[in-house]
């Protein structure tokens, strides 16, 4: 297939600051090495904190290193159990998103915002995005067959010499088009 881009799942998690880690684990606590993930230099961690909103509660992983903001990253269907009413945006645009309660086992912290569904997009190295034929910011959309083939739409390509080329939606959307399995696949698409 021309194109071809793996597709990962992202579940819900949180990104926390250091400020946040230390009031939800106690002061100079630091985050262990569950487990790498595909972009260099992120991982996750074994901690687990609560998410409260109007409705209910989750408990969401967090995801290393520590962030300049506390991000909440979750599906429409986590979103809706919780009772918020989250935008889907870029990771780190969290302005006038809705906040929540996060409750560590020391400790709880309200965020006035920064809960949010992530946008689907792909992270590109540099000579990846040229060998694609595309740019930083650049909608496209990512075809992906099987028995429950479609097109993904407004696809936002994220272009960095610190990232390694990896598609990522969430588990709505891999549900939705039943991606499970080993490196499901799709195919790069201009608009």
């Amino acid at each position: 297939m021309a194109n071809a881009v793996v597709i990962e799942g992202s579940g819900r998690h949180i990104h926390v600051t250091r400020e946040a880690l230390d009031v939800l684990f106690g002061e100079g606590f630091e985050l262990d090495h569950k487990k790498a993930l595909s972009q260099p230099g992120q991982f996750a961690s074994s901690c687990k904190v609560t998410v409260t909103g109007p409705k209910g509660s989750l408990t969401l992983s967090i995801l290393g290193p520590c962030r300049k903001a506390t991000q909440v990253e979750l599906s429409f269907t986590d979103a809706r159990s919780l009772g918020l009413d989250c935008p889907v945006r870029e990771s780190g645009n969290i302005a006038g998103s809705p906040g929540c309660t996060v409750t560590g086992p020391n400790g709880s912290v309200e965020i006035s915002e920064g809960c949010i569904i992530a946008k689907r997009h792909i992270h590109f190295t540099p000579e990846d995005a040229e060998k694609f034929g595309v740019s930083d910011k650049e909608i496209v959309q990512v075809k992906v067959g099987g028995d429950r083939a479609l097109i993904f739409d407004e696809v936002v390509c994220r272009v960095s010499k610190d990232y390694a080329t990896f598609m990522h939606v969430d588990y709505d959307e891999i549900n939705a088009a039943c991606l499970f399995g080993k490196d499901p696949i799709g195919e790069v698409i201009r608009k």
